[in-house]
């Protein structure tokens, strides 16, 4: 019989924790990024991220296993198709969302991911949601209102919006798919994400009649994002996902829905309002309080 003792079980825990956060913190550059592109669209922009992506990931799950990724990819099965899918879909809307709107307001409809997973899981995977993590997505709630109360009057730019709530759907289906695929490595389910990204993009490029090769500052960006802010953050994302349950998850990643709007502030001058600034730092309260409380939880009696 092999016994996980009870002392390493929170030290695993805060390391899964650690790792999600700092993947939202790495997923927060994308408005910067994309601002910083010259003259890309979404098509062309995720054609060439989803290159260096698809790379990346190839070498560290290589590196990892020491098996052949594309093997490994076939056999993720259903919830790794699932969760490629809606991870291209996730790419796609969040792309669209701050192209066509602003970053703070597709970074804060991004947030509404946590509640979507937390559904989904409970829905799909019959998962509980621990009373703490309730009481963290009210406080989130009450955030996003502070942020969004000064903006009521203003038209909205629907399209944006709904891509941006679409991208959020697509996130949350693959936080619930990495919980249903927990028993198998679900990195090559990243990898395949990339895989279909290539070919979908590079069609409808085609399809559009946009060019494959574009400027070199385009380029560089779009490939630099694949690798380190994409793809470092899925690594993150997907290792740390491991011992931290389906809404904490996404829960943990709204990092990037109060650092987004930040560095376009500090390096673009896209400013923020009062309301943005209070709000953001209440949606990091309960990301903190959240975390710590689930580092704290008591372990799981010892599995044999």
């Amino acid at each position: 019989m092999t016994h996980v003792t009870a002392p390493d079980l929170p030290a695993r825990d805060l390391r899964g924790v650690t790792m999600v956060f700092f993947a939202g913190v790495l997923w927060s550059t994308v408005g910067l990024g994309i601002r910083l592109m010259d003259e890309a669209v979404v098509w062309q922009i995720l054609f060439y991220r989803s290159l260096s992506l698809s790379v990346l990931l190839y070498v560290v799950i290589r590196l990892r296993t020491g098996q052949d990724p594309f093997v490994l990819a076939l056999r993720t099965g259903p919830a790794g198709v699932i969760g490629g899918l809606a991870l291209v879909a996730a790419y796609t809307g969040g792309i669209h969302a701050v192209q066509t709107t602003s970053v703070a307001n597709a970074m804060l409809l991004f947030a509404s991911a946590p509640f979507m997973a937390a559904i989904l899981g409970r829905l799909i995977l019959r998962e509980s949601v621990r009373p703490a993590t309730w009481i963290a997505i009210a406080v989130a709630c009450i955030g996003i209102g502070v942020m969004v109360w000064d903006k009521f009057g203003e038209p909205s730019a629907i399209e944006g919006n709904l891509s941006a709530l679409g991208s959020a759907f697509g996130f949350a289906v693959f936080t619930v798919a990495l919980r249903w695929g927990k028993a198998g490595e679900m990195m090559p389910a990243v990898f395949l994400s990339g895989l279909f990204a290539v070919p979908i993009m590079g069609a409808i490029c085609l399809w559009q009649g946009l060019p494959l090769v574009i400027g070199a500052q385009d380029a560089g960006l779009s490939l630099g994002m694949g690798i380190f802010q994409v793809g470092a953050g899925l690594i993150l994302y997907t290792i740390g996902s491991k011992t931290v349950p389906a809404v904490e998850l996404t829960l943990l990643s709204l990092a990037e829905v109060v650092l987004g709007p930040l560095w376009v502030w500090l390096f673009l001058g896209e400013t923020a309002t009062p309301y943005t600034l209070a709000g953001g730092a209440i949606l990091l309260s309960a990301i903190a309080g959240n975390a710590i409380s689930g580092a704290r939880r008591k372990p799981p009696p010892p599995m044999v």
